[in-house]
């Protein structure tokens, strides 16, 4: 494999020409792009076909991979969304005279260029270009082989559209899919800003343990639901299907469901009807596996202790009967990789310590977490959600695409 290192340096000499858009040019590119996209939709699945051929039907990622014409038709509407999304750079974040009599701004600018690593989406492709243009960032994008097609065909449309403003290819750059550039972006401290590892936990660890290049962790989403005695059984019911089978591959579906033990008897049978439909395949703790027994439910296994902390991306999950709140904050805090969380229940007090206490970048109450999205909480798209701690949490998106600056007027002053 040859180096991409000239790549790279295209790329951070690009990032030069998209912080000099104004934020109205911005706005008439991603709109620009949004037409070209359904324009080109039969293209567009033409391509990811190529992809999702060579890929098992039985591979959970396949739902991932797809692309049809609703989800094209979503990802030019986020486009247009981001569009109309307030610019972050340039935002005058404080502005002061100090007694020096120097002005002093903090300023909002762009990071410089964003690398992310994803897998099987090519949706991320459209999301993380469309996120970067708007707040003044380049990009490099590195997916992988299972969805190269679908990659260079989106990206080859948004180097057209580049190209019809006068910006290089290389703003936004695709990395060939071979593995060993991963290495290589890892150590590209002269060219890349920020790395961005989106997919499975194993790809994360895997740029968190060998990056010298900052790190920001999104994707993987070990979530929970906690029903507790007081909760609404009906509701509880329909939010853990929901949360379960509705999309089962990404990263905000169920994968744990926690039941107290005074309603377990009675909830879990309600489960059976919904998880059937599905074939769900549950991995039931002892009391759970005798009460799911006792009706007969086909889809069965005993928990074995790996389950719990499983991201299952898939029509599976793991259920564990406990004896409060305080057993289910035990467990979550154990297993939980800090995505979402999500507790059932009619007593105020209960729910006010499940939110103030879980460690997760959403917690919910009386709701499926499968509404942790960026385009849900009305950011427009999200590059991924982030489970750590520092510079973004939850989704990352616009508003986090950017870093600081201080900018210092004088007038001769100087300091001994």
């Amino acid at each position: 494999m040859n180096t991409v290192t000239p790549l790279l340096q295209e790329t951070k000499s690009a990032s030069a020409s998209v912080r000099r858009l104004s934020s109205e040019q911005k706005t008439a590119l991603l709109d620009r792009l949004a037409d070209v996209v359904l324009e080109n939709t039969t293209a567009i699945l033409a391509e990811n076909q190529k992809d999702l051929d060579a890929m098992p039907d039985n591979d959970p990622k396949k739902d991932r991979l797809l692309l049809n014409e609703k989800r094209i038709a979503d990802l030019a509407e986020s486009l247009r969304t981001v569009a109309q999304l307030p610019d972050p750079n340039g935002e005058v974040l404080l502005e002061r005279t100090i007694e020096q009599g120097l002005q002093l701004r903090k300023l909002a600018v762009p990071l410089g260029v964003v690398g992310v690593i994803y897998e099987s989406r090519p949706n991320v492709t459209l999301d993380v270009a469309s996120l970067c243009l708007r707040s003044g960032n380049a990009c490099v994008l590195k997916g992988g082989k299972e969805a190269h097609h679908s990659n260079l065909a989106l990206v080859g449309l948004i180097h057209r559209v580049l190209a019809e403003f006068d910006l290089p290819a290389a703003t936004v750059a695709l990395m060939p899919p071979d593995r060993a550039v991963v290495n290589e972006l890892l150590t590209a401290t002269r060219y890349i800003d920020i790395i961005i590892p989106r997919g499975s936990d194993s790809l994360i660890q895997y740029v968190r343990q060998n990056s010298l290049v900052p790190t920001i962790e999104t994707g993987a989403g070990v979530c929970h639901t906690y029903v507790e005695q007081t909760a609404d059984l009906e509701k509880a019911r329909d939010i853990v299907i929901n949360a379960k089978v509705s999309r089962p591959s990404v990263c905000n579906s169920l994968d744990g469901i926690l039941v107290d033990r005074a309603v377990a008897a009675e909830f879990l049978p309600m489960l059976v009807d919904g998880f059937t439909k599905w074939n769900v395949e549950v991995f039931a703790d002892e009391e759970a596996f005798e009460i799911l027994s006792a009706v007969a439910y086909p889809a069965l296994q005993r928990a074995q202790l790996s389950d719990f902390g499983r991201e299952f991306l898939d029509y599976k999950c793991a259920v564990k009967v406990v004896g409060g709140l305080d057993e289910a904050l035990s467990h979550i805090q154990t297993y939980s990789s800090r995505h979402s969380e999500s507790i059932i229940s009619r007593d105020s007090a209960l729910v006010d310590r499940f939110l103030g206490e879980v460690d997760a970048a959403a917690v919910y109450a009386n709701a499926s977490t499968r509404f942790t999205d960026g385009g849900v909480f009305g950011l427009g798209a999200e590059i991924g959600i982030s489970t750590q701690k520092l510079h973004a949490r939850g989704p990352f998106a616009l508003e986090k695409l950017v870093t600081e600056k201080w900018v210092v007027v004088g007038d001769g002053q100087v300091r001994w």
